[in-house]
């Protein structure tokens, strides 16, 4: 669970981002929200985030270096398994 806190944190940095599209901000809104979620399996928890984060990485107009952050979430998701 502490990855979990340390993906948050940087989540909710990204979001701070004013660069981000308003579109790619609400998704991270939520895959923020599923995070803080306590009813979910971790594992499940973990699937659902990383498809929230790969749907935001599709936007075209998500600013390069923001797609490297989400991408570096998505390793520290994948070593979680």
């Amino acid at each position: 669970m502490e990855k979990l806190s340390e993906i948050c944190e940087i989540l909710l940095q990204i979001e701070l981002d004013e660069t981000l599209p308003k579109n790619a901000r609400e998704k991270l809104k939520g895959t923020i929200s599923i995070i803080n979620e306590n009813e979910k399996n971790i594992d499940v928890k973990r699937d659902v985030i990383m498809q929230q984060l790969d749907d935001i990485t599709d936007d075209p107009n998500l600013p390069n270096y923001v797609r490297t952050q989400i991408w570096n979430v998505v390793s520290i998701l994948e070593s979680m398994r």
